[in-house]
C-alpha cells in the first residue's frame, strides 16, 4: 500500500503540489506536533515521567554518598550548579528549567538528614521567592513574562523565614571544622569531640574552605536583598557592606576551584569554561526537563545553563548594578534622578536591578518612598518651597500630571527596547496634559489683569508648570531619539534626518530650559504667601 501510494504520489504531484485531505490541510500541518522531534514533543527528551520516579531511580539519593569525602565534593558541585541556573534565570529562562529543575529543592523534606544541602537549599527557594517578590512589586516582567512564573513549584513554604538560622549554625559547625584541622598537635586534643568534615585529612581545610565561601556568599546576598527592599532607602548603607562581602566570597569561590580540580586528579581544563560546577564534573540531583512532564507551561525544549564562570561573572556585575543605585543619594531633583537612570542603562543592567531600582525610586506613590509627586514637580519647575502645599495640588490635569511624572519614572527602569516604545507613546501624553493644562489655565484665569493675590500665586505656578511641562516633552523627544541610535534602528540613509530632528529638539529644549530659568529669577523677586 505505502509503495502504491508512494509511486502515485511520484506520477500525479508536480513541483509546489501538496497533499490535501478533507480533515487534514496545511495549516493542520504546520501546526501539529510532531511526535518523536526533540524540539517539539517534550516526552520524548524525559528521562523521568515524576520525581518520584526520578528519586527511585537515585537521580537525587540521600545521602549523596556513603564515602563523606564523595559526599562533600557532589554538595559543592550541587552548589555551583545552582548559582549558574540562578544566573541562566536571572537571564529570562523559566525557574522551572533552571533553579527547581533541582530534584533537592522539588522535595526539600527529604534533605533534613543533610544540614549543609539543607539549608542551602531553603537559603536558594527563599532569595528566589524575594525576587519573584520584587519584580512583581516593580511590574517590569512584562518584558520577560516567564520570570515570575512559578509553574506550581514549591516556592511558598512554611519555615523559610529561619533558614539563616539554619545556614549560620551549619557554617559555625564548618568554621570550628576549618579551624580545628588548621590547629596544632596540642590544640587539636581539645576538638578531638568535632567530627571532621570528610574522611581524607589531607583535604579537609580546601573542602572547608570551599564550603564557607559558597555558604557566606550565599548569606550575604540574602541580606542585599533583604536590605534593597526596606523602603525610603533606609537599608542602602548596610546592602553596601553586604556587596563587599559577596565580592570578597566571589573571589574565594573561584580561587577555589583549582583546589575543587585537583581532588581526584582528574583534569578538565579542555572543557572547564563550558561547565556548570567549578570541579569540572556533572552535578547529581538535577533533571531540567522533568518539570516540561510535570507542568503544562513549562517550556517544552531544553535550554542551556549557564557555565560556572559565567555565573559568577554575572553575579558580580549585578552586585556591582546594586553597588550603583545604593551609591545614589536620592537626589529630591527630579532632573538628577533621570540624569542617573539613563546613566544607569549604560551599563545594561538586567532585570532584578532595574526592578530594584524603581521600587527605590517609585513607592507608595511618592519619590523615594517619601517626597509627594506634587513638590517634586514644584521643584523642578523652579517654583518656591513655599508653594508645594498650596490647594492647586488637587486640580484634576495637576493630579494626572503627578501619574505622568511618575510612570515617566518606571519606564526609564525598563529595558532600552521596552523603554522607547513607551517613550514613544507617552510623549503622545505629555502633550495632551500640555493642552489640557493651557486650556484650563486660559478658562480659569482668562486674561483678566486685575486679581486677588491667591489668583496671582495660581496663575505663576500654572505658568511655570506650562513651562516646565513643555521643557519635559523635548527632553522626551531627545530621549526618544537617542534611544533609536543606541539601538541601532535607522538605516544609515536616515541618519541626516534624525540629527537634524534631534538638533531641532536640543535647540527647542536648551530655550525652555533658559526660559525656565528666567522665570524663575523673576519669581524669586516676587513675594510668595499664602
Amino acid at each position: 500500500m505505502k509503495s502504491l501510494l508512494h509511486c502515485l504520489v511520484i506520477r500525479g504531484l508536480r513541483d509546489g503540489e501538496l497533499i490535501h485531505g478533507d480533515n487534514f490541510n496545511l495549516f493542520a500541518a504546520m501546526s501539529a506536533l510532531e511526535i518523536m522531534d526533540p524540539k517539539m514533543d517534550s516526552g520524548i527528551v524525559c528521562r523521568y515521567y515524576s520525581i518520584d520516579e526520578a528519586i527511585e531511580n537515585g537521580v537525587a539519593p540521600i545521602p549523596i554518598s556513603p564515602d563523606s569525602t564523595i559526599d562533600v565534593q557532589c554538595t559543592i558541585d550541587i552548589m555551583d550548579h545552582l548559582l549558574a541556573c540562578k544566573a541562566a534565570w536571572h537571564k529570562g529562562h523559566s525557574l522551572a528549567q533552571t533553579v527547581f529543575s533541582c530534584i533537592y529543592l522539588l522535595r526539600l523534606d527529604r534533605t533534613v538528614s543533610h544540614a549543609l544541602l539543607h539549608s542551602y537549599c531553603r537559603v536558594i527557594r527563599a532569595t528566589c521567592k524575594a525576587v519573584v517578590s520584587v519584580v512583581s512589586d516593580a511590574r517590569t516582567h512584562e518584558e520577560e513574562d516567564p520570570f515570575t512564573m512559578t509553574y506550581g513549584l514549591p516556592l511558598n513554604s512554611d519555615g523559610d523565614e529561619k533558614c539563616l538560622s539554619m545556614l549560620n549554625a551549619v557554617e559555625e559547625t564548618i568554621s570550628r571544622q576549618l579551624c580545628a584541622c588548621k590547629a596544632t598537635s596540642s590544640k587539636r586534643r581539645v576538638s578531638e569531640d568535632l567530627e571532621p568534615l570528610q574522611s581524607n585529612p589531607n583535604l579537609e581545610e580546601g573542602f572547608c574552605k570551599a564550603l564557607l565561601c559558597r555558604l557566606c556568599f550565599r548569606k550575604n546576598f540574602f541580606h542585599v536583598l533583604a536590605c534593597m527592599k526596606r523602603p525610603q532607602g533606609r537599608g542602602l548603607e548596610l546592602v553596601r557592606k553586604h556587596i563587599a562581602s559577596c565580592m570578597l566570597e566571589l573571589e574565594s569561590i573561584l580561587k577555589s576551584a583549582e583546589f575543587l580540580r585537583s581532588c581526584f586528579g582528574e583534569s578538565c581544563e579542555d572543557d572547564i569554561d563550558n561547565k556548570t560546577t567549578a570541579s569540572g564534573h556533572e552535578p547529581i540531583g538535577f533533571d531540567s526537563m522533568l518539570n516540561s512532564r510535570l507542568s503544562a507551561p513549562t517550556p517544552p525544549r531544553a535550554i542551556k545553563i549557564l557555565s560556572w564562570k559565567k555565573a559568577v561573572e554575572y553575579f558580580v556585575k549585578l552586585l556591582y548594578d546594586f553597588d550603583v543605585i545604593c551609591s545614589y543619594l536620592l537626589d529630591p531633583h527630579l532632573e538628577s534622578l533621570l540624569r542617573f537612570a539613563v546613566q544607569f542603562q549604560k551599563s545594561q543592567p538586567d532585570l532584578v536591578a532595574r526592578s530594584h531600582l524603581q521600587l527605590l525610586l517609585v513607592l507608595d506613590g511618592k519619590l523615594y518612598g517619601r517626597d509627594p509627586i506634587f513638590a517634586v514637580i514644584i521643584k523642578a519647575a523652579a517654583l518656591p518651597e513655599a508653594t508645594k502645599n498650596h490647594d492647586i495640588q488637587n486640580n484634576e490635569y495637576i493630579v494626572q500630571l503627578g501619574q505622568l511624572v511618575m510612570n515617566l519614572i518606571k519606564i526609564l527602569c525598563a529595558n532600552v527596547a521596552w523603554q522607547r516604545r513607551k517613550l514613544g507613546k507617552i510623549l503622545q501624553d505629555w502633550h495632551v496634559i500640555y493642552v489640557q493644562l493651557e486650556l484650563a489655565f486660559r478658562n480659569e484665569f482668562g486674561e483678566v489683569s486685575s486679581s486677588s493675590n491667591d489668583e496671582n500665586i495660581c496663575m505663576k505656578i500654572f505658568q511655570h508648570i506650562l513651562l516646565w511641562v513643555e521643557e519635559q516633552t523635548y527632553w522626551i523627544a531627545c530621549r526618544f531619539l537617542t534611544l533609536g541610535l543606541e539601538l541601532e534602528l535607522y538605516s544609515v540613509s536616515e541618519y541626516c534626518m534624525v540629527y537634524w530632528y534631534t538638533y531641532a529638539v536640543l535647540i527647542k529644549l536648551a530655550e525652555k530650559t533658559h526660559l525656565k530659568v528666567a522665570v524663575s529669577y523673576d519669581t524669586d523677586a516676587c513675594c510668595f504667601e499664602e
